[in-house]
């Protein structure tokens, strides 16, 4: 494909972000006692689930229904934007969150990424005010 080609896929929005979770009931704990998110959508059944949690426009998902997809804190990760920066890391810090970027200042936003129970990477985010 060169530059002159036009796409033939039209993104209009990301539909949701998933992450793979081996143990639901402790992702759950993390995902809506530490970061405080609401459950949206649930389905699935017996021990196998899949989670939603709508942030803004975008979805979390978090499942446990495909063997074949195991969380890895070197994938892809999302990035939470936070209403107050400081407050979120350290209420992180208080639940013994893993940090493996430590809290960074840069001309745009600060950011830290964290891990999830399972390992999987997860930015905390602040824009700096334009």
């Amino acid at each position: 494909m060169n530059a002159t080609t036009p796409a033939a896929v039209r993104v209009t929005e990301i539909a949701f972000t998933g992450y793979p979770v081996t143990n639901m009931a402790r992702a759950r704990v993390f995902y809506e006692n530490v970061l405080g998110l609401k459950p949206g959508a649930t389905f699935g059944e017996g021990d196998k689930q899949w989670v939603e949690y709508d942030i803004g426009a975008g979805t979390l998902a978090i499942t446990n229904m495909a063997a074949e997809w195991q969380p890895a804190a070197q994938g892809p990760s999302i990035a939470l934007e936070v209403e107050d920066f400081d407050a979120a890391i350290e209420a992180l810090r208080q639940a013994g969150v893993t940090f493996t970027v430590p809290p960074t200042a840069s001309p745009v936003c600060r950011l830290a990424v964290c891990l999830d129970p399972d390992g999987n990477s997860l930015a905390v985010h602040k824009r700096n005010p334009h």
